[in-house]
């Protein structure tokens, strides 16, 4: 399937690059173009800002129903040309065809989700202590906002970020992954279908001295925010604070522990554990990345969870029956491979997979690995892939400290019978998600890290926070 060449959006229209520079989008598949995208220079990236600014001037003057009366014809327009952007995401990440659903699914609950959560937000009166003022907190757009978003959830990424900005009454600049850009162009075209308002939404891609550095240097932007790795949140945040103060919304990289007890519902943990390892080939950042599982039951979990390795079924996302995908690109390929080589180095057993899969597409089967050494390098590595590393522990203290041994902290995943333990690793995990005995993502759940995992949250009533400003107003009585 071949998708064309696709424009940048630009204040309201669909343009060409200047210079007419391209890109070509490979999907994983295999390894061949399926489309071409308009690759912006820095002049573009000038023409957004500007574009964003007057789009901000006029979206938050308009009254939150009109807002909401846009944010409702681009959801129904996103709904009725589900099919194509559908398969825009296999093409270019190689998902499943059940996960481009879900993906598909997110941007349309996000813009329905935030346009209701902001019918809610009201005013805050403070009561004067010597009843001599009024003091009201009102609620008020931040400004133009700019989004970096990750390849792995294309939709969902650009939803997260797109429904509070629009309901929060901001303009909003969103610069797609080059690994996964396709569909967040064709969200462009469906823009220009229904003639939303221009500059409120622009969209572009290119690379970091293009776009990157002048979208982080402008003045421009009052909020940046991002879903991506930790190190790329350092480099936005270096570059944009050079020029002005700036919000940060940030989702970043996991480590993410999957700790199961002697007392746990085994069965379960393993359905789970597997489900959360496996699924988007791996490249989930709330992905179980470390299994840390009881001495006495680690014989019984590692041949169980390798039986549900075997039988994943690897191959192109529009199968049916397939459930897990290629890689979403060469590097990620990559660099799977050299995590799971390095890991041998260090001592892990393969007890299943760990290995390219020898055909067309950025395919890599399921691992699963098995470590004694737990002060193993690997075990500080985000994966991003389907690679289980699986680790013994002795003692409750043992599996904390074990879990806590990295700089960042996104989620987290306990399974076990007894309620103290459940509490006691509930106040003792330094993660902003702590799972118990199961597991649940949402739109209305607050997604969001500690440490280096990020600032702020996606997802929830909370994320609107992060693009509302709160003015006070105190009037002398």
């Amino acid at each position: 399937m071949n998708f064309g060449h696709k424009k940048l959006y630009i204040d309201g229209k669909l343009v060409h690059a200047s210079e007419n520079k391209t890109f070509e989008v490979i999907s994983p598949i295999n390894e061949k173009p399926v489309a071409t995208i308009s690759w912006a220079t820095k002049e573009d990236t000038l023409k957004a800002l500007a574009s964003a600014q007057k789009g901000f001037e006029y979206w938050s003057q308009l009254s939150i129903n009109e807002r909401n009366e846009w944010i409702a014809k681009l959801r129904n327009k996103i709904l009725e040309k589900s099919e194509i952007l559908r398969d825009a995401i296999i093409y270019e990440m190689g998902k499943t065809w059940n996960s481009a659903e879900d993906d598909l699914k997110s941007i349309t609950d996000s813009l329905k989700f935030y346009a209701e959560e902001i019918l809610k937000k009201e005013d805050i009166s403070i009561e004067d202590k010597e009843g001599t003022h009024s003091h009201v907190l009102v609620n008020q757009p931040v400004g133009v906002v700019v989004a970096f978003l990750a390849y792995n959830f294309p939709l969902l990424n650009l939803g997260f970020k797109l429904g509070p900005a629009l309901a929060a009454g901001c303009s909003i600049i969103l610069k797609p992954s080059e690994f996964s850009p396709l569909s967040a162009y064709i969200i462009g075209e469906l823009c220009e279908e229904i003639d939303f308002p221009k500059g409120v939404i622009n969209i572009i891609c290119g690379d970091v001295a293009n776009v990157g550095v002048p979208l982080c240097e402008s003045t421009i932007p009052r909020l940046i925010t991002m879903i991506g790795s930790t190190e790329t949140a350092q480099k936005l945040i270096a570059q944009s604070s050079k020029t002005s103060i700036k919000r940060y919304s940030m989702e970043c990289g996991g480590n993410a522990p999957f700790i199961v007890f002697a007392d746990a519902d085994i069965n379960k943990a393993i359905n789970d554990g597997s489900e959360l390892k496996y699924g988007n080939s791996g490249q989930v950042c709330v992905a179980p990345n470390r299994f840390f599982i009881h001495e006495s039951i680690i014989d019984r979990f590692v041949e169980e969870f390798t039986k549900k390795a075997k039988n994943e079924i690897v191959g192109f996302g529009k199968d049916t029956d397939v459930t897990m995908g290629p890689l979403a690109n060469k590097q990620s390929l990559e660099k799977v491979d050299d995590i799971v080589k390095e890991a041998q180095k260090e001592g892990a057993k393969v007890l299943y997979g760990g290995n390219k899969i020898e055909k067309e597409g950025y395919y890599f089967e399921p691992t699963v690995l098995v470590f004694d050494k737990k002060d193993a390098k690997t075990l500080q590595k985000e994966i991003f892939g389907p690679v289980a590393v699986i680790v013994p522990f002795s003692t409750k203290e043992e599996a904390i400290e074990l879990a806590n041994n990295t700089d960042v902290g996104l989620a987290s995943y306990v399974y076990s019978s007894n309620e103290e333990i459940l509490n006691e690793f509930a106040d003792k995990l330094a993660f902003g998600e702590v799972h118990l005995n199961g597991f649940k993502y949402d739109i209305y759940l607050p997604h969001g890290g500690v440490k280096n995992s990020g600032i702020g949250v996606d997802c929830s009533v909370y994320a609107l926070d992060d693009y509302l400003i709160r003015k006070r107003v105190t009037k002398q009585l």
